[in-house]
């Protein structure tokens, strides 16, 4: 590969975002702060969530450099490590929920996070990462042996995948971020070449598997029937104040600190409804800059994916998917478009698990944006180049 600057709009789009999330949480922490203690009897400070969330934006801007600096070839050596700790911290957040252990930190009945005093730390986020680097690898591996689409490689791709989901979409009743592992497994099946009837099957085995899933959650399936009009007007009233903020914002919003929607009235205020918060406050033109600054880096993504050899390239698409997923499904689900589900905006949403490993991920990207290469044919050799390279006046010189 031919090695050359990285991409600046990465990293300028990230910081930006982080920036900018860091803004909003810092106009509406203290509002979170003096609901949550009237409501349920804390004692936050009025800054504790703009602390929280600097700290976590350090640490996010810490990864990015890191994941800029390590050496991708270095990573990929250990993505079947990385594999196996993230289905461990899976695991052990399963057993830490079953043994009702107070490391295990539930909300509404779903258990994702390990508590580790004031800071909390979500296996799920990390699973997103070690399964990108795993497929990838495995992929690229499968390909250059010919074995590819063979039961050599569905088998571990299978399992892989399939675990990845049960921990996420059953163990932690988790929908949303099972959602972006589909994303993930499909977007990287697609650039990797497999056939569309493969593809079909994939697809099927996994719509299977949601309607199940859904079917065994009562909450769930209430959310479906909220979404289509037949639920009872309590079951509606996330989605209803979350486009009463949207709408009160008009078109430049109400200004900073003004929120009426952040005191309280709105759930999930600074996390996965944090796109509703900014409409109120920063209006129609302010989520049209937020969604351009998200479009322009997803393109910027995409146009690095095409410039490398496979399995950089699957790395990149996975990430990809990754940050889109997020983006789609949170805002989908803000504005009404699809059923309500809990799943944060990249980068701008209060919380540092999902902050840090997204921006592991963009820096990562970014680091491959350094080079420039092509898949290598499985038939292509040094002589057939050469055979290429000559023109065809040159070989009618020769014979002449």
């Amino acid at each position: 590969m031919r090695k050359h600057r990285s991409n600046p709009i990465i990293a300028i789009l990230t910081f930006l975002l982080l920036g900018i999330g860091l803004i909003v949480i810092y106009t509406i922490g203290a509002q979170r702060a003096n609901f949550m203690n009237s409501a349920y009897g804390t004692d936050y400070d009025q800054n504790f969530f703009f602390i929280h969330q600097l700290i976590s934006v350090g640490l996010a801007v810490f990864a990015f450099i890191f994941a800029f600096k390590f050496p991708y070839a270095k990573l990929r050596a250990l993505s079947k490590i990385l594999m196996i700790l993230a289905f461990a911290a899976c695991g052990i957040l399963a057993l830490l929920a079953l043994a009702g252990s107070s490391l295990a930190s539930c909300q509404l009945g779903a258990c994702r996070w390990i508590s580790l005093g004031s800071f909390s730390i979500q296996p799920a986020e990390f699973l997103k990462l070690a399964l990108i680097l795993y497929l990838a690898g495995l992929v690229s591996q499968h390909k250059e042996a010919g074995t590819f689409e063979t039961k050599d490689f569905w088998v571990p791709f299978g399992v892989a995948s399939a675990v990845s989901l049960f921990f996420v979409v059953f163990l932690q009743k988790d929908l949303g971020t099972g959602v972006c592992l589909i994303a993930i497994i499909l977007a990287m099946l697609v650039v990797s070449g497999a056939k569309l009837r493969n593809l079909v099957a994939v697809f099927v085995i996994i719509l299977a598997g949601g309607v199940m899933s859904i079917l065994v959650s009562p909450h769930r399936l209430e959310r479906l029937m909220t979404f289509s009009g037949e639920g009872d007007a309590s079951s509606s009233y996330h989605i209803d104040n979350a486009m009463m903020a949207i709408g009160t914002g008009g078109l430049f919003g109400v200004g900073v600190g003004n929120s009426v929607q952040a005191t309280g009235y709105l759930p999930e205020s600074i996390n996965d409804s944090v796109f509703a918060v900014m409409g109120e406050t920063f209006g129609f033109v302010g989520l049209m800059a937020i969604l351009a600054a998200f479009t322009v880096l997803l393109l910027q993504i995409l146009k690095v994916a095409g410039g490398l050899p496979l399995e950089e390239s699957l790395v990149v698409a996975g990430v990809f998917a990754w940050v889109a997923a997020h983006v789609v499904v949170n805002i989908a689900a803000m504005t009404g478009l699809i059923p309500l589900t809990g799943i944060t905006l990249p980068l701008l949403s209060f919380g540092g698990t999902s902050m840090i490993f997204i921006s592991y991920g963009l820096g990562l990207v970014s680091q491959l944006s350094c080079y420039t290469g092509r898949r290598k044919e499985k038939d292509e050799g040094i002589s057939s180049r050469r055979g290429v390279g000559r023109t065809h006046y040159a070989s009618r010189r020769r014979s002449a």
